[in-house]
């Protein structure tokens, strides 16, 4: 059991967005998040993060639902849908209005386009909504944000220089990934976040609100990302193949293996129930590779 030393209950959650059913690196990512939490005697909780219908997929939440099912990664309190959260992600907006620490912006994506990654400030005195449509980006401060990952080490960023100041709601009116995040963690007491490493330097952002609008830092972890034969991240885009319909026993003890769990060599004549018992009682972060691995197009064999 990997235990850890925060005075606060242990709550964990995996958010997928529903933009098609889940793949082997989803599963992966739920599986660890899930093990990590039981293992630690906490809770696990499921969110869908659907605020880009434009992205999502008809009939995505509920494969994605039945397949975590039939894996045996049951959720302990009801599912939260960010698609009724929009009364939260206002709230929150205005908090930070009243802070000045955001502001309106009119850019194209083509103005930004020769001065990307850092968003060069151009609107950055504009304090009150435009008559022309605007999204709302936050104001951030030229100092460094450092953090230690559980599995990564010490990440630090300094968003004046690296990033700008970064969007909070979209032209649109869509709320963009990093405020919903936050709101989120923050309302459901999240004290864990375990996720793929392709989100590691986004948390520096998501610190950054979590200061601003007074809420708890959780504690992370970001997993090494799982990559196909072009070294690309498994993912909806690069269309990684289904598991659903897969044999769950075999793909739990490819799944372990890959998570560094050395789990025994016949696991997978077991049950999924028996499998999920071994991890959570056998289930060490230590073990987990830190480097990205790379698994053939059907079912992955990890070493």
């Amino acid at each position: 059991m990997d235990e850890y030393s925060s005075q606060r209950p242990y709550r964990g959650r995996f958010a997928p967005s529903p933009s098609g059913p889940l793949h082997f690196g989803s599963l992966y990512t739920a599986l660890a998040s899930y093990l990590d939490a039981r293992s630690n005697q906490g809770t696990w909780l499921v969110r869908i993060e659907d605020i880009d219908p434009p992205r999502e997929q008809p009939g995505a939440t509920k494969a994605i639902l039945k397949t975590l099912e039939k894996y045996g990664l049951h959720w302990q309190e009801p599912v939260l849908y960010q698609s009724q959260r929009s009364a939260q992600y206002d709230e929150a907006i205005h908090r930070l209005k009243l802070q000045t620490e955001l502001f309106y912006c009119t850019c194209s994506r083509k103005q930004l386009a020769s001065h990307s990654p850092v968003y060069p400030g151009f609107c950055r005195a504009v304090a009150t909504p435009p008559p022309q449509s605007y999204a709302i980006r936050f104001k951030v401060s030229d100092r460094v944000i450092a953090f230690d990952d559980r599995l990564q080490g010490k990440t630090q960023q300094n968003l004046a220089t690296e990033v700008g100041d970064f969007l909070i709601q979209r032209k649109d009116n869509l709320y963009a990934y990093q405020l919903a995040v936050v709101v989120d963690d923050a309302l459901q007491d999240i004290s864990h976040v375990l996720r793929g490493s392709d989100l590691l330097d986004n948390t520096p952002r998501q610190i950054a609100l979590q200061n601003s609008l007074g809420y708890a830092q959780p504690d992370y972890l970001h997993l090494p990302l799982m990559t196909n034969q072009r070294g690309q991240k498994l993912s909806k885009q690069t269309f990684a193949d289904s598991i659903e319909n897969l044999d769950p026993p075999r793909v739990l003890a490819q799944l372990l293996s890959c998570l560094g769990q050395n789990p025994p060599q016949d696991i997978e004549q077991s049950s999924v129930e028996e499998i999920l018992n071994w991890a959570v009682t056998h289930w060490n972060c230590d073990r987990i590779p830190t480097q990205a691995m790379q698994a053939p197009n059907s079912l992955p064999l990890c070493s």
